[in-house]
């Protein structure tokens, strides 16, 4: 059977000729992009016209969305990675806010419906089935519901378990390739960042199940848990950090509530040295991201803890966490996925933390207001722990008057007392600068 699939093996630019101009080409995310295949694509530009490439965040190269491919080929993001944000930025490509666990359901209704997906998989077994390796998320999902399937084969892409399997028997063409996966550097960890974090880890109990995005503070956090106990994992992604953990034997598994003794994530964002890990082990399950995402799955954690970031938090508690203002930068991505799960969880704690200023200390990212344009990623009545260097402000169920105390005290001490005029002119405290208890 796994022969058969060798009369499909063809040179990367005559998979690509399928591809006619109009239709929507889906691309693997992460650092699963099949980096062959999209180059051979950005090759054929010149020939195709109004090309929609959709993807998430992807972390190799993204050609196709330079201004000398305008009109060829149209970005369109569903998270908005670093090698297409100044496309975005420019109007040369589309953005998408969705929750991250709902995109699949695009494909699978029928709305975005999907002519061509690229993706990279492992080499198929002896019966057939190639493992999508280190990002599931999307694209199991996609590769299902696309009318034409082509695979770039890469004997060095992880073979990982889970729900993370396509058989030959689906797929129109196949390219071999060997080359090393794209990666997503560990971020440097600052002062700042372990400051912050000596703020969350106190919260996080023994047996606590995490889920973790990316950057210095989850990072930073992560590296304070070395005398923490029977941590667990289910996340969106996992990072590098995972691994000195779980080869440290604080993240087991072994308290979860489902799925005990597996770490379930959608894909794995970091270096050889993770990608290395997660090669057949069986610890870790990977799952679509409608699953992994789910937040009635989330909850089912017990002392399910998910640590969030944020661009800007105004004083009623609203968050941005995708845009500078109307200038996009990032996504929805599972934030609100994982806090609404976390919210029902017995134990759980959702938490968004963040830095309380920017631009060297000169701007408070604790704000009167958020930006004109900025979006609202979680609402008011989604946020509960509200984490900076300087504090905790717990904000579930309190009054916009005590929320925005609470939030005036883990800002940076130099803007408190703008933000607390903002506060008594615009009613939130009274005028007498009277403070409720928090």
């Amino acid at each position: 059977m796994t022969n058969d699939y060798r009369s499909r093996i063809m040179p990367a630019d005559v998979a690509i000729a399928e591809v006619q101009s109009g239709q929507r080409v889906y691309v693997h995310n992460g650092c699963a992009e099949p980096v062959d295949l999209v180059k051979a694509l950005t090759r054929r530009g010149p020939e195709l016209r109004n090309v929609e490439v959709l993807h998430m965040a992807t972390m190799g190269v993204a050609d196709y969305s330079l201004p000398e491919y305008e009109g060829h080929f149209r970005t369109s993001a569903l998270f908005i990675g670093g090698n297409v944000r100044q496309a975005v930025q420019e109007g040369r490509a589309d953005y998408t806010p969705i929750f991250l666990g709902e995109i699949e359901g695009l494909f699978t209704s029928g709305a975005l419906p999907i002519d061509v997906c690229l993706l990279q998989c492992t080499p198929p077994d002896q019966y057939g089935y190639m493992s999508l390796g280190v990002s599931v998320d999307a694209s199991l999902t996609a590769a299902q519901c696309a009318r034409h399937v082509i695979v770039e084969i890469n004997p060095q892409m992880p073979r990982t378990l889970g729900d993370t399997f396509l058989h030959v028997s689906r797929v129109d063409a196949f390219v071999e390739a060997s080359h090393p996966l794209s990666e997503y550097p560990k971020h440097p960890v600052s002062d700042l960042h372990r400051a912050i974090a000596r703020q969350v880890a106190p919260l996080i109990p023994d047996g606590a199940t995490i889920q973790t995005g990316i950057g210095g503070i989850p990072e930073a956090v992560l590296g304070l848990l070395h005398d923490h106990k029977d941590l667990g994992i289910h996340s969106e992604m996992v990072p590098d950090s995972v691994v000195e953990l779980m080869k440290a034997g604080v993240i087991n598994n072994d308290r979860k509530t489902i799925h005990r003794h597996k770490v379930i994530a959608g894909f794995a964002l970091g270096t050889k040295m993770l990608f290395d890990f997660i090669d057949n082990n069986p610890s870790f399950e990977l799952r679509r991201t409608a699953y992994a995402n789910d937040p009635f799955v989330i909850a089912q954690n017990d002392r399910m803890v998910a640590l969030n970031s944020a661009i800007e938090v105004d004083l009623t508690g609203q968050v941005c966490a995708d845009s500078m203002g109307q200038t996009l930068y990032s996504g929805i991505g599972g934030q609100v996925d994982f806090l609404r799960g976390a919210a029902r969880s017995k134990g759980g704690l959702p938490i968004i933390t963040l830095p309380s200023t920017a631009k060297s200390g000169k701007v408070s990212r604790i704000v009167p207001r958020l930006q004109p344009g900025a979006g609202v990623v979680t609402s008011r009545g989604d946020v509960h722990y509200v984490i900076t260097e300087h504090g905790v402000a717990y904000l579930h169920g309190k009054t916009l008057r005590q929320r925005a105390e609470a939030l005036i005290q883990v800002a940076d001490p130099k803007f408190r007392d703008e933000l607390e005029e903002f506060a008594v002119e615009s009613k939130l405290l009274g005028a007498d600068r009277s403070r409720v208890p928090v």
